[in-house]
């Protein structure tokens, strides 16, 4: 029966079924500099037009839809800012990340979502035998030019986790290093810490040049290769593993991480960065929904609990397994003792 206070209704239906359209919306919004144009000063359509070098039609509708989704202000027929589209999509704010959108809208991500019924009758990728886990996978490249900007919070709450002696030198591994992000974070944090990235070599040329720019060229190493089958060297103080385990299977995760403990010296630590779920798989949402991307685009990955990674840590050697909260992320850092 039906509960007169809470009525069936095809709104949810209709906002899920029609959410591409919004996602459209603000990709044009990026790439034609909207935010950008509208900037610190309100603005019409056809101010805004001029700038963009458009017609004023399609930036009005745009413009519009901004606003109703909360991108964009409204008053006296003039646009402005919300205070997030100006610190986020602004291209003149150093904290930027609408270049996310080349990653998280590029097809490798996008085109795994057009048949996921197919993906999950058969069991795996309908796209590719091993999706974005394949070896050099372009996407990775994507990723890390564009998606660095916004992990610098997290990173930078990972580098506070990550204590180094200051009486000694110290290596840090950050596996699958991307961007750099996080080991750049704690090579910053710790001036005699050298770091190593390890990654596909296409992507560790923009590692190291984040790394250079960051003006750690004289505390940077590298290792090209496979995370699972390369040699990753020997007595590191810390190892990092942000954004990697969720790619793969519980036995392959235990498998890597007994390789990450016999690369640590003793007193090392790993420092694991993830989307975590809780224990019932659905809270807090946007963690608990970073599973159905790992199935879309991956054979065997998903998003795992605490009590998960506790039992992949213990299985491969390590102690003390903690978690900890990372500002502005709704990623978490699970951290374990070799």
């Amino acid at each position: 029966m039906s509960n007169p206070t809470n009525p069936p209704s095809p709104q949810l239906f209709m906002e899920v079924v029609t959410a591409h359209q919004k996602t459209g919306a603000l990709k044009a919004a990026i790439e034609l500099g909207l935010f950008t144009a509208i900037g610190k000063t309100p603005a019409t359509a056809a101010e805004i037009a001029a700038r963009c070098k458009c017609p004023e039609r399609g930036i009005r509708i745009l413009s519009d839809n901004l606003t109703i989704m909360g991108f964009l202000e409204k008053a006296d027929s003039r646009y402005s800012l919300t205070p997030s589209s100006a610190v986020f999509l602004d291209q003149n704010s150093p904290a930027y990340f609408g270049s996310a959108v080349k990653f998280l809208l590029s097809p490798a991500i996008t085109e795994a979502f057009t048949d996921l019924a197919s993906t999950i009758r058969r069991g795996s990728v309908h796209t590719s035998e091993q999706g974005t886990t394949a070896p050099d996978h372009p996407a990775w490249i994507e990723f890390a030019r564009s998606m660095g900007p916004m992990m610098g919070p997290a990173a930078s709450g990972a580098a506070d986790l990550t204590p180094l002696d200051s009486a000694r030198d110290t290596r840090v591994l950050d596996i699958s290093a991307s961007h750099g992000a996080y080991g750049i974070a704690v090579a910053q944090k710790n001036p005699r810490a050298h770091l190593v990235a390890l990654d596909w070599e296409a992507v560790l040329a923009i590692t190291e040049e984040n790394a250079r720019k960051a003006g750690l060229g004289n505390r940077f190493s590298k290792i090209v290769g496979d995370a699972f089958t390369v040699d990753l060297g020997r007595d590191y103080d810390a190892v990092l593993v942000p954004n990697f385990l969720h790619h793969f299977n519980l036995a392959d995760c235990t498998r890597f991480l007994r390789r990450v403990h016999a690369a640590l010296r003793p007193g090392g630590r790993v420092v694991i960065i993830e989307f975590m779920p809780n224990a019932d798989r659905i809270t807090p949402p946007p963690a608990a929904e970073f599973s159905l991307v790992m199935l879309g685009t991956t054979p065997e990955g998903d998003a795992y609990t605490f009590s998960e990674f506790q039992q992949m840590l213990n299985d491969a050697g390590f102690s003390d397994t903690t978690q900890h909260s990372l500002p502005s992320s709704v990623q978490t850092a699970v951290i374990a003792v070799a």
